[in-house]
């Protein structure tokens, strides 16, 4: 029987090519600036026409300041910005722009819309695309020439990959959000675990959980090396999509509820690999090295190097040897330079209540500068209508404007080479924050906890 991956996968095949891929019909292309520009120059090239422009959404994110969004300083991204606003009005694109009320990182733009809906296939020239498979879809990055497939025929060549199901079963103790779950997994299965599969994450904890931690899980899929992560659809999905900008109204909303409950697994349905954790063996987490699956609890210690094999262990000294840890070192109380909320992994208005739940009525550590920044304009007016914005200002924390911001080093917001960063992103590689700067990646719990004492701090101690 049919996994929930086949259902969508199937219903979108346009032909299978003998001996080769698959042509694959595509719902949803999402554009921002860094990809997109030789896409468009294949298309003007070849005088092909986007096929379906109402299918395709573009925004401008990656080089987006978040101190002010009056101007790009850096004449790349700036450009970069440029030519995806004239691209769009070109090829007749829906486009939201820099400083605008629809803008924010593509990611967390698009489920916040009802752009993003259950039972669709979605690409964007991003690795982080898999955020979208929290709803329901199957969502993919893809390459620069393969968006420009999808502009000009709405249809991508893919082989298909594996079928995998990671069931988390229990209940999270307090302390413990998404984010330590997926760095959890990501430990477990290593950062080349998933590769060639589409992760399906199932089990007591993912029904139990909200749709923003949904977003997050399914945003690090990637990090473990899997095409897409997916979560069937149910009422938490419903009752979030319901009354979005773009989702459908009424009678097709009831109509398209009653197709999304067909989106699952079946009960029999066989997977190529399955795995199972506990919620309960799971503590916040925090990484050490310069991937995200090289990560600990935050009460544990660095690996030693006799704890490794010989080939881990080269690996491991590099590691270390940029962070400036030790082999069994404990991290908690190791002092931290910067923090950061943020990102389309931890961007969103559920990551900002969590952060404010820890800071409320403490101060910021001089020592620390932190960047709080939301994924989108609609997170940061939610933040001020909740009056989240006064006990972030009341703690000695400012509220900055929609950006990827320190998650890469595209814009301002960069970490000087040398200094520490607790982050709630995705990516800990080396320069990812800025040329030469190190990364620990955190939940928004334990960044404020961080930026309260200054140092790497278990939330636990504040619950």
């Amino acid at each position: 029987m049919n996994t929930l991956f086949d259902k969508i996968w199937d219903a979108h095949v346009v032909q299978n090519v003998e001996d080769g891929p698959t042509q694959l019909y595509i719902d949803r292309l999402y554009a921002h600036e860094v990809t997109s520009p030789q896409a468009f120059d294949t298309l003007r090239d070849k005088g092909i026409k986007v096929f379906r422009p109402d299918h395709v959404v573009a925004m401008p994110d990656h080089n987006t300041p978040s101190d002010q969004q009056e101007r790009i300083d850096d004449p790349v991204g700036r450009k970069q910005v440029e030519t995806l606003a004239k691209n769009c009005a070109e090829f007749g694109i829906k486009h939201f722009a820099m400083g605008t009320k629809d803008n924010g990182i593509i990611h967390v733009v698009g489920p916040e819309k009802g752009l993003s809906l259950p039972g669709m296939t979605i690409v964007c020239g991003d690795s982080h695309t898999s955020t979208h498979g929290a709803v329901g879809a199957l969502a993919m990055g893809i390459g620069t020439s393969e968006v420009a497939q999808v502009l000009a025929s709405e249809t991508i060549l893919q082989s298909k990959p594996k079928s995998m199901r990671i069931n988390i079963e229990g209940e999270l103790k307090p302390g413990v959000t998404a984010k330590d779950v997926a760095l959890y997994i990501m430990a477990q299965m290593t950062t080349s675990g998933a590769t060639g599969y589409v992760v399906e994450y199932a089990g007591s904890t993912i029904r139990n959980m909200s749709m923003e931690g949904r977003l997050t899980l399914s945003n690090l899929s990637i990090e473990m090396g899997s095409r897409a992560g997916i979560i069937a659809p149910d009422e938490t999905t419903f009752a979030y999509l319901k009354g979005r900008e773009y989702a459908p109204k009424g009678a097709e909303w009831d109509k398209a509820v009653e197709y999304w409950k067909t989106l699952k697994s079946e009960d029999n349905a066989v997977f190529d690999k399955e795995v199972t954790y506990r919620a309960e063996d799971i503590a916040p987490r925090i990484t050490y090295g310069t991937n995200p699956g090289a990560g600990i609890a935050i009460d544990g210690t660095v690996p030693t190097y006799d704890s490794v094999s010989a080939e881990e262990k080269a690996q491991l000294e590099a590691q270390l040897s940029y962070m400036q840890f030790e082999p069994g070192q404990k991290l908690e109380g190791t002092p931290v330079d910067y923090c950061f909320l943020g990102a389309c992994t931890n961007g969103r208005i559920e990551d900002f209540r969590a952060f404010a739940s820890i800071v409320k009525g403490k101060k910021k550590a001089d020592s620390v500068v932190a960047w709080l920044v939301p994924g989108s304009w609609l997170v940061r007016q939610q933040i001020i209508d909740e009056g989240i914005d006064k006990i972030l200002e009341e703690a000695g924390f400012e509220l900055r404007l929609p950006s990827c911001s320190s998650c890469l080093a595209m814009n301002p917001d960069k970490v000087p080479a040398g200094k520490l960063s607790i982050s709630t992103s995705n990516r800990n590689f080396v320069g990812r924050q800025g040329p030469g700067a190190r990364t620990v990646l955190a939940s928004p719990l334990t960044v404020a906890a961080s930026a309260i004492t200054g140092k790497i701090t278990d939330p636990r101690k504040f619950i």
